[in-house]
């Protein structure tokens, strides 16, 4: 059983070590994820103030003794309004330029705080912060290991009992079912389950189509464990496909392939996704229609971006997936996605499922 991260209280410290370069003496924190990160919150309102020395979460009375158990490394204080604490404790601890999660932050907060300090100076740090999680640490990785397990086996086992006529909605319970009663928390996304026409839209969401002879039917699941999650994408076909359809789904394999085999520490996240498309040629490279992946952590979509626009480059201890796609309108879709772990010297693939063509007959 995997318990809290050992590695919790090392990470505010790490984070302060940067206001210097951020050009800040405080850093006011909104982003749940982000907040359960760097001090173990689990609950779904509050904010992390972190000052030169010391650090303080706010919460109201709901996650009063919630906090006390979960967090490390910061002091509770229990809010009637949130705003006005947090002033009081920028006042109290003298800072003078604050960064704040532009992304996170909502405009009304924001005007409050200007409104109730004025004299302060509130920066944004987004970009700075976007990386915050990327590098993941050996308990990470083991609970991102054990949602992929569970969220791999949860599509085997559907494919396995797989009949023609099923409808989508029931392949997504069916997964979910299966996922939840193998230790699963949750799910990562509502699972997006398309056959025939319907996979021709990257993120459809289930619906009572049936599945039928000729289709290609898309499953993307992916699984919470211990606040983690897990991402894969399985294209399987039922009965006899189409010459084209074969080819389709050999080029998306192809291009899955040779982006795989390019992963290593220091590459830029932009050739991962040119070396995949580049496999798509005149012919289909219109119909490719998505970045080649994404970051996996707390969020099932966080940094590393891999797209043609990154600017991100690829470094170990990154989680990140593998996906391309291709995306007939009107007629049918295929998705190849693995989820993998950069090492120092090689890239472990964290999802199971196998990626050749299976045809349910």
């Amino acid at each position: 059983m995997l318990r809290q991260n050992k590695n919790l209280s090392e990470r505010i410290p790490r984070l302060r070590q940067k206001f210097p370069a951020y050009k800040i003496d405080g850093l006011l924190i909104s982003d749940m994820h982000n907040i359960f990160y760097l001090c173990g919150f689990t609950g779904s309102e509050g904010a992390l103030l972190i000052g030169r020395s010391d650090a303080t979460l706010f919460i109201d009375g709901r996650y009063t003794e919630q906090a006390q158990g979960e967090t490390r490394g910061v002091s509770i204080q229990e809010f009637t309004d949130k705003i006005a604490a947090i002033v009081r404790e920028i006042k109290k601890s003298r800072l003078k330029r604050v960064g704040l999660e532009a992304d996170a932050i909502t405009l009304d907060m924001y005007h409050q705080l200007i409104k109730n300090y004025p004299g302060n100076k509130f920066v944004a740090v987004s970009e700075e912060l976007r990386m915050l999680r990327a590098g993941k640490d050996a308990y990470e990785v083991a609970c991102l290991k054990k949602a992929a397990r569970i969220g791999s086996s949860a599509i085997g086992a559907v494919i396995q009992q797989f009949k023609p006529g099923w409808t989508e909605k029931e392949i997504a319970l069916q997964l979910e079912n299966i996922a939840r009663t193998s230790g699963a928390d949750g799910l990562s996304f509502e699972a997006i389950i398309a056959s025939g026409r319907n996979a021709s839209r990257p993120h459809a969401k289930p619906t009572d189509r049936k599945i039928r002879t000729g289709d290609f039917v898309v499953m993307d699941f992916g699984v919470r464990y211990k606040n983690y999650c897990s991402d894969e994408t399985c294209t399987i076909a039922i009965g006899k496909l189409t010459d084209r359809q074969k080819n389709a789904y050999q080029i998306v394999k192809e291009a899955h392939d040779r982006a795989l085999d390019a992963v290593a520490e220091g590459v830029p996240c932009a050739e991962i996704d040119q070396r995949a498309r580049a496999v798509f040629g005149r012919k289909y490279e219109a119909y490719f229609v998505h970045g080649t992946g994404h970051g996996v952590g707390l969020e099932v979509h966080e940094a590393p971006r891999l797209s043609s626009t990154s600017g991100d480059l690829l470094k170990r201890g990154m989680v990140f997936t593998v996906e391309p796609g291709l995306y007939l309108p009107g007629q049918w879709g295929i998705r190849i996605e693995d989820t993998v772990f950069l090492k120092e010297n090689s890239c472990e693939k964290l999802t199971k499922m196998d990626k050749e063509l299976t045809i349910i007959e």
